[in-house]
């Protein structure tokens, strides 16, 4: 995938994770939460993936 893809998986990981770690707190579901944070972790990894692609070329 190219940084720009990265990028936009990145933030649908990071918006998906923060709605679920959301309805987890909501209805006291520590499994949701935990899979949220997981998923939004993912998402920050994903983002930095398509920055260092940016920089050093899509290649990598």
């Amino acid at each position: 995938m190219g940084e720009f893809t990265d990028k936009v998986a990145a933030a649908g990981n990071k918006v998906a994770g923060n709605v679920k770690e959301a309805v987890g707190k909501a209805t006291d579901n520590d499994r949701l939460v935990a899979e949220g944070e997981a998923q939004q972790a993912k998402g920050t990894a994903q983002n930095v993936k398509g920055s260092v692609k940016g920089a050093l070329g899509d290649d990598i």
